[in-house]
């Protein structure tokens, strides 16, 4: 099995609703994102996928969530935790680039979405 992972990195600030502690007041990250795809088979050119494209729809997905405060975003209804940003990036990827969904075969697909909200607090949304 074959994978890619490509990264970008966007600063946000959100709060968090039925939360006990300091979280649930404003403040923000400098959120780190990996998007990683993953595959059997090679392409012609003996790629699983061009990094160009993964990365464009990975930094455009991050540009629109870049400098806001996140609990505005209709998606995450009022508490966008780090493991739904990461779903709603996953999916917005999908949204851009719709070959990589998973299916039967030896496609290349999207494999899982890593949100780091600090270097060593990850949430991670998959397939499998």
């Amino acid at each position: 099995m074959f994978e890619v992972r490509v990264n970008t990195d966007f600063a946000a600030a959100h709060f968090l609703r039925d939360y006990n502690g300091k979280c649930e007041n404003l403040h923000g990250h400098n959120y780190k994102v990996y998007a990683h795809v993953r595959g059997n088979a090679l392409n012609e050119g003996g790629m699983l996928l061009d990094f160009t494209e993964l990365k464009r729809a990975l930094k455009s997905v991050c540009a629109r969530l870049d400098h806001t405060n996140l609990n505005d975003m209709e998606v995450f209804d009022q508490n966008p935790s780090a493991e739904r940003i990461a779903k709603f990036i996953f999916d917005s990827i999908l949204a851009m680039i719709p070959s990589l969904v998973k299916t039967d075969g030896d496609k290349a697909f999207l494999q899982a979405v890593d949100v780091f909200e600090t270097d060593t607090n990850r949430a991670r949304y998959s397939v499998d």
